[in-house]
């Protein structure tokens, strides 16, 4: 903590203003948070640790719904631990995010008419890092608005000198115990990115296609093959067929005409075949299909590159020169006009992999690249979630992780790129290979080069929660927040990241896995439930709504909604009525202040209470275990859902009407209900906290005269109960409900007073007959006094004058009508669903409309019926 947080705290005061504005609090708030190192860890500390890595945003990024979610929670988590008393560390940063930021320059480069080959590589990461310095991280600015309580001054970057020194540090290890490889592959290639990239980055889609069944071969040599990718026959270098396929038994060992190439080809016999598929002959491109390149080394093919890294065709004849898309119809037609064409389908829908960056068709390709030899690695990770030494959350999640792992092929870490980190391996003139480590001299002397590729950026982050705290030096950090305690993110990525940290911080830390606890969470859509899109027209700024409504309501919005593992609608109107149970908790914390509740001194002993106090105390601790409860479980939606109720519901539209008529009164009761009233407002502010820190903040150093609620206590539960004190009140409450609904069905309006006889003698609600009377606008009954409607509830009984404060005939008269019409709905809907003939032909969302009409008319018939034999006799 900074010196700054050791001063004395300004004097308290219980002046508020009347309206609560967000855009006035919190960025000085949050400025005055960070100032006293609020969010600071001390490594040397005493205290337990509680660390949480914040998923590192893209340095070319901006906030969205998506991150303000993710954000709220992992803040509320946070900032609930520092309260309980742990050493509590939000790790910041951001990824450098190799093809998306070389992507962002290179766009503006192309503004100036230029190339990054132009520049050159040296300048080209140089105009990259001052990009960075200059325009990206607006992120960090955004969090800042949202509340984030990270430890700024740990920012790191996962280009920054220590993150690259462990990148360069665990590559030189896995190199060194055979894990790290050079090979030539199939990989997936990108021809706008102009870059390998792995399998998780390729997204697939149904595209329209075709589907060409063509003619190899000639007279009783033929085999009919169908493709989408014609223009990929001049790499082919056999065909495939089952072994037990009796149809090409004849033909396996021989040689068939390629056609268009003036080659010959082998037929193969694999058990990869389906003979079931298709004509059960398939064309093999070892060069351009994984499959194929795998039935090309079991066979010993060669494999024929026909493309270079644009997807342009290199083969020599009529098509070189020809995009991909464009050899396609050109060799279609070609094999059309010799005859070789046996059937074409146009549309053909099929799933395609288009690069995730940019949507371009992704081309498998013949590639020397670099590999993670992922077997070990992959089990290690598995073998932690299996023996209980990482939890993952929800736990039916599990599933999708061990059929991620449990099926990893290798992990090609080579891109093609400028911007990364390089790959630390050095290659010599007469072939020699030498991999250096950070504390190597790289080798000097003519012919000798760098490999020019840098390594995904997946390699960097899997490291992240271990290299931001030192590593590989054995930090004092180190040793105190490794492992992380939860790390929480989005199951979408639950492949990407989680399993690479997985992987690596078990390899690097002596098997002690990088976190605790996996906890999932879904992602945001709309409030109709669809994905939130710029070209769908329904993404949203958080900006604008955080603008609009303050950061408290966003936030308050978006923990509400999220259940693990679920994905989370939103709408504007929801953000709304966040923002109005803000207003709810300052204007009740103003009257609170006004009318004098303290935290001054003990609370009463329970014997001094009256039974809504014990009432209110009770419910209050009962709630302080719910919430604990929930936030272990990562039950957000569940927890916020409680605070909302308990502090609208019971404690200001209850409670705090209760209270005012003891106010009025006076006496020890009234200083004792201000001290509960204080005491149970100085408790709920603290519960809500961590999910809206602004108001909370406001008013609870303005109640309390503490420095901050940020570091105050965490409530606990006392175990105070009152089971008795509970059932009066509930009891009390559905008294004033009941007769509330009887004064809105005879349409009184609520501050419409109605002499009332109450018959409470002998029960316990006697001596709460002056706070029901001045809650439901009751006056004496005066001599004049006649029942017209007695409403017996709960033991008691509530006898009303209503004679003078409505026309009894003419709402006899309004009801009958309602009553009719009501009985004439029902009667309709009835015939209609006895029609067997009309069942038989209508369509089932019309019949059940129908049985929806008939519920409602019996439903309003029965509220009718209610309210007129509750009328007063004419």
């Amino acid at each position: 903590m900074t010196e700054n947080a050791q001063q004395q705290p300004p004097a308290p005061t219980t002046e508020l203003p009347t309206q609560y504005a967000p855009a006035d609090v919190e960025g000085p708030l949050y400025e005055r948070w960070v100032e006293r190192g609020y969010f600071e860890a001390d490594a040397a500390s005493d205290k337990p640790p509680f660390t949480v890595v914040i998923p590192p945003p893209n340095v070319t990024g901006s906030l969205h719904l998506g991150h303000a979610f993710e954000h709220t929670l992992i803040d509320a988590l946070t900032r609930r631990k520092r309260m309980q008393g742990f050493e509590t560390l939000w790790q910041p940063g951001m990824d450098h995010a190799g093809i998306a930021t070389q992507n962002v320059v290179e766009r503006e480069l192309a503004k100036e008419g230029k190339s990054r080959h132009d520049l050159g590589r040296e300048a080209f990461v140089e105009r990259v890092w001052q990009w960075k310095g200059e325009s990206g991280g607006q992120i960090s600015g955004q969090m800042r608005r949202l509340g984030d309580g990270v430890a700024w001054t740990r920012e790191r970057f996962t280009m920054d000198e220590g993150l690259s020194q462990a990148v360069q540090t665990i590559f030189k290890r896995l190199y060194d115990d055979e894990l790290i490889y050079r090979a030539e592959r199939i990989i997936n290639w990108c021809p706008r990115c102009l870059t390998a990239i792995s399998d998780i980055e390729v997204s697939y889609q149904d595209d329209d296609g075709e589907l060409v069944s063509m003619k190899y071969g000639d007279g009783d040599e033929t085999i009919v093959v169908a493709t989408t990718r014609a223009e990929t026959m001049l790499g082919d270098t056999a065909v495939a067929v089952h072994p037990d396929d009796e149809r090409y038994k004849h033909l396996v060992g021989t040689l068939i005409k390629l056609p268009l190439t003036g080659r010959s080809i082998p037929v193969v016999a694999d058990e990869h075949v389906d003979p079931e598929f298709g004509t059960g002959a398939v064309k093999v491109t070892p060069a351009h299909d994984p499959n194929d390149f795998e039935i090309g080394r079991r066979h010993d093919l060669p494999a024929i590159t026909v493309m270079d890294e644009h997807a342009v065709i290199t083969a020599h004849g009529p098509f070189q020169g020809l995009d991909r898309l464009e050899a396609r119809s050109a060799i279609v037609a070609a094999l059309r006009a010799e005859g070789r064409i046996v059937a074409e389908k146009r549309p053909y829908v099929h799933s395609v992999g288009h690069c995730s960056r940019c949507r371009t068709t992704v081309e498998p390709r013949l590639s020397m690249q670099w590999w993670v030899k992922v077997g070990p690695l992959a089990k290690a990770a598995g073998d932690a979630v299996r023996d209980g030494r990482v939890k993952i959350h929800p736990q039916e999640m599990e599933k999708r992780y061990f059929d991620w792992v449990d099926n990893l092929h290798d992990w090609c870490i080579s891109r093609q790129l400028w911007w990364g980190h390089r790959i630390p391996v050095w290659y010599g003139p007469n072939g020699e290979i030498v991999c250096v480590g950070p504390d190597d001299e790289a080798p000097a002397g003519e012919g000798w080069r760098q490999d020019t590729d840098v390594l995904d950026t997946w390699f960097s982050s899997g490291l992240w929660p271990f290299s931001t705290l030192g590593w590989p030096e054995q930090t004092e950090s180190l040793a105190k927040f490794y492992p992380n305690s939860v790390l929480v993110t989005g199951y979408d990525i639950l492949f990407f990241w989680v399993a690479r940290m997985m992987m690596f911080g078990l390899y690097a830390m002596d098997g002690t896995p990088p976190f605790h606890t996996i906890a999932l969470h879904g992602m945001v859509r709309d409030q109709f439930g669809k994905k939130m899109s710029k070209s769908f027209g329904n993404a949203v700024n958080p900006l604008d709504w955080m603008d609009k409504y303050g950061s408290d309501a966003l936030r308050f919005t978006l923990a509400r909604g999220a259940n693990p593992g679920v994905d989370v609608p939103i709408g504007e109107d929801w953000v709304q009525g966040s923002r109005n149970f803000a207003n709810k908790i300052w204007n009740a914390t103003r009257f609170a202040l006004m009318n004098g509740a303290t935290v001054d001194g003990p609370l009463p002993d329970a014997s001094r209470m009256s039974p809504t106090d014990r009432w209110i105390l009770s419910r209050l601790n009962s709630v302080v275990a719910e919430v604990d409860a929930y936030y272990e479980d990562f039950q957000f939606a569940k927890l916020s859902d409680t605070l909302f109720h308990f502090a609208w519901d019971e404690v200001f539209d209850w409670y705090v009407e209760l209270s005012k008529t003891t106010f009025q009164a006076g006496g020890e009761p009234a200083e004792v209900s201000k001290r509960v009233l204080g005491e149970v407002l100085d408790v709920t502010l603290r519960l809500l906290h961590p999910v809206v820190p602004f108001v909370t903040e406001t008013l609870w150093t303005t109640l309390t005269g503490g420095e901050s609620v940020v570091i105050a206590e965490w409530p606990k539960d006392s175990g105070f109960r009152d089971g008795d004190a509970e059932r009066e009140i509930e009891t009390l409450q559905s008294v004033i409900t009941e007769v509330r609904r009887f004064r809105n069905d005879q349409g009184l309006q609520p501050g419409q007073r109605v002499p009332a006889r109450l018959a409470l003698d002998g029960t316990a609600l006697a001596p709460h007959e002056p706070a029901i009377r001045q809650l439901l606008r009751l006056q004496p009954e005066g001599d004049s006094f006649t029942a017209t409607a007695t409403l017996p509830v709960s033991g008691a009984e509530v006898a009303l004058d209503l004679s003078g404060v409505i026309d009894v005939a003419a709402e006899r008269k309004r009801l009958a009508k309602d009553l009719a019409a009501a009985e004439k709905e029902k009667s309709q809907a009835t015939a209609k669903l006895g029609n067997e003939a009309f069942l038989a032909k209508a369509p089932d969302h019309v019949v059940d409309k129908i049985r929806t009409r008939l519920a409602k008319a019996d439903e309003d018939i029965a509220r009718i019926r209610t309210q007129l034999d509750r009328l007063p006799t004419a």
